[in-house]
């Protein structure tokens, strides 16, 4: 048995669950998110709470109960609350700004790189913290993987884009050999 796949999911006031055999419709005051479950889990809303149970049981329904629980979870708090990740820009020159709703980043290539924004997403900028914003908590992630991409932080003086909070390890650079 799935522990994560048993607990129920409580919905919140303002938040309107619709559930169309294999499609799950959360709108909420932040917009409205759609998810696709498969035929092996069943969803059914009882008493102010989403259930979710299995159908069949084989090697993955287990894994796919769990799964499907989080991510209608993770469907309502981001109609309420939202998601965000912040990043944050280090080094000489490194720079990002806003143009529009697209997000321009001066990363000491010899041109800027221009990330446009979706629909679902927002993009803020402080000094050297970019934050995403969206309701879509694998957008919001795969927006933020992309921006760090344009420049990982590298190991010797630690430059680059890096995730606030993410502790980079340091390498030491060259020694100097000793003469005798």
């Amino acid at each position: 048995m799935s522990r994560i796949g048993k607990q129920p999911i409580q919905i919140p006031e303002g938040v309107e669950v619709k559930i169309d055999d294999d499609l799950v419709i959360i709108k909420g005051p932040k917009g409205e998110l759609k998810n696709q479950v498969r035929l092996e889990i069943k969803v059914e809303i009882k008493d102010k709470e989403i259930i979710l149970k299995p159908v069949k049981f084989y090697k993955g329904t287990q894994a796919l109960w769990g799964t499907y629980r989080s991510n209608i979870f993770n469907m309502i708090e981001g109609v309420t609350k939202g998601f965000e990740k912040k990043l944050e820009i280090e080094g000489v020159g490194y720079r990002a700004n806003l143009e529009g709703r697209n997000l321009v980043l001066n990363l000491g290539y010899s041109h800027p790189i221009e990330i446009k924004a979706s629909k679902e997403i927002e993009f803020k900028v402080e000094k050297n913290v970019i934050t995403v914003f969206g309701i879509d908590k694998q957008l919001v992630g795969q927006v933020a993987a992309e921006i760090r991409s344009k420049r990982k932080p590298e190991p010797y003086k630690g430059k680059g884009i890096r995730y606030q909070g993410e502790i980079v390890r340091r390498k030491a650079g060259k020694k100097a050999v000793g003469t005798e």
